[in-house]
């Protein structure tokens, strides 16, 4: 009894370490903070938030998608990080982002919207930086032209521009 107490006991602590090892902290912004996460998330560089840099955004795996807008004229070119990239990043927790914009106008995205091929966090549109302005400096853009269940008025309300911060909500 005591050996498989023990065993069981050593097993236990080794199948806890692979899940340690994902925690970890990201590097530090060194430019303006465009974004900040926090909430439900494992992986922060301040305090227990994430903030992110446009350098620090433009570093990790992104994307290009060529789509329509309702809000834009003709076909547009949006380059940034994959929601989905971006809650690995931050060991995100949670089912459900409460995405904020400059102007605290708030949206509700779920992990559904997390996926491959789905929505980004857009730094670019037409190769260059977009301003306040313009609604940047970040733009939650859905690949509109690829998927009909993507031009809804929920995925539309969820397109949030000037963004700048989001809580994973467990």
């Amino acid at each position: 009894f005591m050996l498989s107490f023990l065993t069981r006991a050593i097993l236990s602590v080794t199948l806890l370490l692979p899940v340690a090892a994902f925690a970890q902290d990201l590097s530090a912004p060194e430019g303006e903070v465009i974004l900040t996460v926090s909430g439900a998330i494992a992986n922060t560089n301040d305090g227990d938030t994430a903030t992110f840099d446009l350098a620090m955004l433009e570093a990790m795996d992104t994307v290009t998608v060529e789509t329509t807008t309702i809000w834009t004229e003709g076909t547009q070119s949006f380059t940034g990080v994959p929601l989905g990239v971006l809650m690995e990043a931050v060991g995100a927790e949670g089912a459900m982002l409460n995405a904020t914009a400059i102007n605290d106008y708030s949206v509700e995205i779920p992990a559904d919207d997390w996926v491959e091929g789905g929505a980004i966090v857009a730094y670019q549109n037409n190769g260059k930086a977009m301003s306040v302005r313009d609604k940047g400096p970040l733009w939650v853009i859905y690949p509109y032209d690829d998927d009909p269940d993507y031009q809804t008025e929920v995925i539309y309300s969820r397109s949030i521009w000037q963004l700048d911060r989001i809580v994973v909500a467990e």
